[in-house]
């Protein structure tokens, strides 16, 4: 797996031998930013279920101004940071080494806000719109902000999230923009609009 393109254009980055851990495919990736690159640049991104950290590593080498990386797993963690290191671009990272919850409530207690956050966790776990869903109550996507989430059960989700934003009668606040499926995974855009 290698960085695609911006600073760290070509740097082949680690990843983690993991049953739990599922790599953003390359070609997945190069959409994916394609789709965003006018979003990226000076960009706070948060990466949640960061893994290798390949989505947040990428956004940083396309001019990110600084992202934050979440993954519960010790493992990841320290490859991440090795990976930051080889890409040098650990002086606009952050990395945290715990469970999505605790990490969306430090950074609401923080009152951090991103551009862009994503949302990639294991596709079994199915906690891809909860996730999504206390990102937005905790308020931590910044104004005309973007979550992004993976997914192999594009119609399940598709149907949470317009039940969430039905139930928080948010329909002029959270926009399900697009879907775009690839293979087996599929990518929700979802603009976040308004005060939230």
């Amino acid at each position: 797996m290698r960085i695609i393109s911006g600073l760290a254009r070509g740097t082949k980055i680690n990843t983690i031998e993991s049953k739990t851990t599922r790599p953003t495919l390359d070609r997945v990736r190069e959409s994916l930013f394609n789709i965003i690159q006018n979003d990226i640049r000076g960009a706070s991104v948060l990466d949640l279920f960061a893994g290798s950290g390949a989505l947040g590593l990428e956004a940083l080498s396309r001019y990110a101004k600084t992202a934050t990386f979440c993954d519960n797993n010790k493992s990841a963690v320290n490859i991440i940071n090795q990976n930051l290191i080889k890409t040098h671009l650990e002086d606009k990272a952050e990395v945290l080494c715990m469970d999505y919850l605790k990490c969306i409530e430090k950074l609401s207690q923080k009152k951090m806000k991103f551009d862009i956050i994503f949302v990639d966790p294991p596709y079994k776990l199915d906690i891809a719109v909860k996730a999504c869903e206390l990102i937005i109550k905790n308020k931590l996507v910044k104004d005309n902000g973007l979550i992004i989430i993976e997914t192999d059960e594009p119609t399940r989700d598709e149907k949470e999230i317009n039940q969430l934003i039905k139930e928080n009668n948010t329909m002029d606040k959270i926009e399900l923009k697009s879907i775009r499926k690839y293979g087996r995974a599929n990518l929700l855009f979802i603009r976040v609009n308004g005060e939230n």
